[in-house]
């Protein structure tokens, strides 16, 4: 019976439902130039280009729903408490939406926005433009999306660290393994004793790495996977 769990997911786990991709062959970044819509510079640049490319993604939220994935592991954080900690490089909100509580969103979120002003976070489903103020200090022309761009720190990695140090199984689901520090997790939870679960569309470019592999869609063998934890506990 597994102890404390981490879990690692990634683009794999919401294409199913249905939400754009960013890295894959059709992917977000084969029509768009990253350094113009996900980095300081280009949003310095020219932020009314990148408010409209979030704007959109932001609007998509409404016509995504969480898939079997989403909620088997909702379900395992319920039934296994505070033995489940969830990350995820996904900026999507569809853990939150299948009732997920523990998750750390190490890339941010589109739900949310921060001011480059006063650095305050806030709740955004709204449209951003340089035109909105800051509902904490009142400025306009500071208000970024809440997400990690190339050439910025992902959020918590203290506690993700911590969280990898600690477990006795981790698991990742719908992770290409090319995007760090990600595709590190699985040699940390390594060294710290962990068994460690790949569950994935195709083998990832770290499959060698894990202890165990499964390949099929997330929301086939994650919500099989979820059981089989369940069942030994």
């Amino acid at each position: 019976m597994a102890g404390s769990i981490v879990i690692l997911t990634g683009a794999g786990v919401s294409a199913e439902s249905g939400v754009e991709t960013f890295r894959d062959k059709d992917g977000l970044w084969s029509k768009f130039d990253y350094r113009e819509v996900a980095t300081p510079e280009g949003f310095s640049a020219n932020p009314a280009l990148v408010h409209t490319f979030y704007n959109q993604r932001r609007e998509g939220l409404a016509k995504v729903a969480p898939n079997a994935a989403h909620v088997a592991l909702a379900r395992l954080e319920r039934e296994r408490s505070d033995e489940v900690t969830l990350v995820t490089q996904n900026i999507d909100d569809l853990h939150e939406r299948a009732g997920s509580r523990n998750l750390i969103h190490m890339h941010g979120e589109l739900a949310k926005a921060l001011c480059g002003r006063c650095g305050m976070r806030h709740d955004w489903r709204e449209t951003l433009s340089t035109q909105v103020p800051c509902p904490a200090c009142g400025k306009t022309g500071g208000m970024r999306p809440d997400v990690v761009w190339f050439g910025e720190m992902p959020y918590h990695m203290e506690r993700i660290y911590e969280a990898l140090r600690a477990c006795d199984l981790f698991i990742a689901i719908g992770t290409s393994g090319n995007v760090y520090p990600a595709a590190q997790f699985v040699q940390e939870a390594g060294r710290a004793g962990a068994h460690t679960v790949e569950l994935n569309l195709e083998p990832s470019e770290t499959v060698s790495d894990f202890g165990e592999v499964i390949h099929g869609p997330a929301s086939r063998v994650a919500p099989e996977y979820v059981d089989r934890v369940l069942r030994a506990k």
